[in-house]
Order: C-alpha cells, then structure tokens, then sequence
C-alpha cells in the first residue's frame, strides 16, 4: 500500500516557501521560477497557509486588490485539508475528493512534511497501478468494450 510518506519521499525537493508578510507579487515570481501552481506560506518556520493561482485570483484580483500592495497573509488559503505521514493514496483521494481540495498538506506527527497535489496522486497510481487496478478485470473490460464498438 502507499502511503503519503512514499509521495513526499519520491517528490522533487522544492524551495517553494514564502513569508505570510511577502507580497504577492513576490509570491508570484516565487511561483513562476519553480513551475509550480502555489507556495507555501511560512511564519517564523511555522506553517501558515497555502497561496495558490486560486487565491489569487479570488482575493486579489477579483476583489480589486493589487499584487504589488497586498500581503500573502491577507489573502492565502488556511482551510486547506491535513493527511497523515502514514495515510494511504486512496485516503488522500477521498480527502481531495470530498474536500474539492487542490491541495493536501502532509505532517508527519507535528512536523509540516509538505504538500500533496491531485498530480501527485495521479503519477503515484501510474506509477503502481498494477497494484491499484486488477489486471484480469480490466482486461475483460477492455475486451467487452470491443465487441461493442460499432464503425
């Protein structure tokens, strides 16, 4: 079975941190030079929140807010939902699932591991789907759907 340990671990170490009193277009530039869609919102090396592409389009430039005024911290996510270090995949896609969550955070006990994205589950399940999918199954449904198809 893998776990939130075995994404976190197989991830691409990220320097994606940004202090709750950065501005946001700080954050911005931060999330543009790493490819990634969010950063994580830091205060005193203490996990605050989450900003993403979503955040800022709902609370900065929908609200008629600017990039070069407004603080992370006014404006990032904090409700995002918590998985643990030993929480499967498929508990972390029913979390994302019933949450209509981007984002998961991952702790192992106290300590802030990092964040889960739906990406992340789906190249883990890619990446092991022999051990999600059964193989006779799906074969016999491939094959059903064949002799369906009308040209």
């Amino acid at each position: 079975m893998q776990t939130v340990r075995n994404i976190i671990e197989s991830k691409q170490k990220t320097f994606n941190f940004i202090d709750a009193d950065a501005l946001v277009i700080e954050a911005l530039t931060l999330m543009q030079s790493v490819n990634l869609s969010y950063v994580v919102v830091m205060k005193n090396e203490e996990y605050r929140g989450i900003f993403s592409e979503k955040e800022y389009a709902r609370n900065v430039i929908l609200k008629g807010g600017s990039s070069t005024t407004t603080k992370v911290g006014e404006v990032m996510a904090t409700n995002v939902p918590v998985v643990d270090y030993t929480d499967s995949v498929e508990h972390c896609m029913q979390i994302l699932s019933s949450h209509k969550a981007r984002y998961l955070l991952a702790f192992d006990g106290q300590h802030f591991a990092g964040v889960i994205t739906i990406n992340d589950l789906l190249r883990q399940l890619l990446m092991n789907r022999d051990e999600v999918f059964d193989r006779k199954i799906t074969e016999d449904l491939l094959d059903s759907n064949e002799n369906d198809l009308i040209f």
